[in-house]
């Protein structure tokens, strides 16, 4: 018979747990009476743990890569079940509850995420620091960039189909792996639950791997680099819309905001919000294609929109007239300074205008170019 239900564990010195989570597994599966294996993917245990598995009738996965990710690429990469459960193997989740993860996957679910908050935290399972700032504060803003409804995106006992995990195609190494997975089965609308489960306090002899301050920021730093929406384009649209209002708002004169006259200095730092602004923009948008043509995120109809809409051709002729109408500017200003005998020019205002729109339009003149060289999918070589 195939093999319906593969367990991946990573492992890095987990000797005193090892086996308690092995047996669960296996007594939970022999319960359910299913076709199962269950892997353990070991990192690089010099402790014995990969002896005491294999005695356990576990198969194990050599990764010699390090880092929590790796581990559990090897490790599912290497499974041959239907459905998978990973898991930590230091007894802080409760592997004879993984029937319940089994129950979700067969009512049609293909990612099944455990969630410690609604289900209880036991005491000293999780630092202070983690229960009430970390985790809240990284899983709401995950929700609130990737709006994918799960409360608790870094529980580490989670279930999913094979077929699921290949359409997610995760990339990254670290403990970030875990965000990634939530972000990913998102973007591409895979159906997701959560159950809740206990966290246990772990049963390890030695420190933990988890390091709070540096993989906090390597799952804040991933999500913001995977949406260059939020990283990139909403920052960079308000600088430039309050960049261009400062510069129409000052063009005919000085103006008197709460009795404080504001004048061209501020006209000079509303042209460089506005250049800044574009150009942050453009890193966005370059940003947006690579990540389509190289699969880290689905192409969207309303990209595919987009794209059909902005091409070069229109791109050029867009930047040509900004800069036109920059440069028609400046030379109106020539032509006015040289009828006045080179004398007194009182052209300062509509002189910044003027460079901040050539400025910008010869930005998109050649983001235009490069943005159609990103465009191009990226295809393997032919062989």
């Amino acid at each position: 018979m195939s093999i319906r239900v593969s367990v991946v564990m990573p492992c890095l010195d987990e000797a005193a747990t090892l086996a308690i989570c092995i047996e669960k597994a296996h007594a939970a599966l022999q319960a359910r009476g299913v076709e199962y294996e269950i892997i353990i993917a070991d990192n690089g245990s010099t402790d014995g743990s990969v002896a005491l598995a294999e005695s356990l009738g576990a198969r194990v996965v050599h990764e010699t890569r390090k880092g929590y990710g790796y581990a559990y690429h090897a490790g599912i990469g290497a499974a041959l079940g239907e459905w998978i459960v990973i898991g930590d193997s230091d007894d802080s989740y409760d592997f004879s509850d993984l029937g319940r993860f089994l129950d979700q996957l067969e009512a049609g679910y293909e990612v099944v995420v455990g969630n410690r908050f609604q289900g209880g935290i036991e005491k000293g399972a999780m630092p202070w620091l983690h229960r009430y700032i970390g985790n809240p504060l990284l899983s709401g803003l995950l929700n609130l960039m990737y709006h994918t409804g799960v409360s608790d995106a870094h529980c580490g006992m989670r279930a999913f189909t094979k077929t699921a995990f290949e359409k997610m195609d995760l990339r990254t190494g670290g403990m970030e792996f875990a965000s990634e997975m939530i972000i990913r089965a998102g973007l591409l609308k895979l159906r997701m639950c959560e159950i809740p489960i206990v966290l246990y306090r772990d049963g390890r002899n030695r420190p933990p791997h988890l390091r709070s301050f540096r993989d906090g920021w390597r799952h804040l730093r991933f999500m913001l680099i995977y949406s260059p929406t939020h990283l990139y384009i909403w920052p960079g649209v308000l600088l430039f819309v309050l960049g261009m209002t400062s510069l129409v708002a000052l063009l005919p004169g000085p103006i008197r905001i709460f009795n404080r006259l504001v004048d061209v200095h501020v006209m000079v730092l509303g042209s460089l919000f506005a250049i800044l602004g574009f150009q942050i923009i453009s890193l966005g948008i370059y940003a947006k294609i690579f990540s389509v043509t190289h699969h880290f995120v689905p192409q969207t109809p309303a990209l595919t929109r987009a794209f059909h809409l902005f091409n070069l051709e229109r791109g050029l002729i867009l930047g040509f007239v900004i800069f036109l109408l920059g440069f028609l500017t400046d030379a109106y200003i020539l032509v006015a300074w040289i009828s006045n005998g080179f004398g007194t020019l009182d052209q300062v205002r509509p002189a910044i205008l003027a460079s901040t729109l050539m400025i910008i339009g010869a930005q998109i003149i050649f983001s235009s170019f490069f943005l159609s060289m990103l465009g191009i999918e990226v295809r393997p070589p032919s062989r």
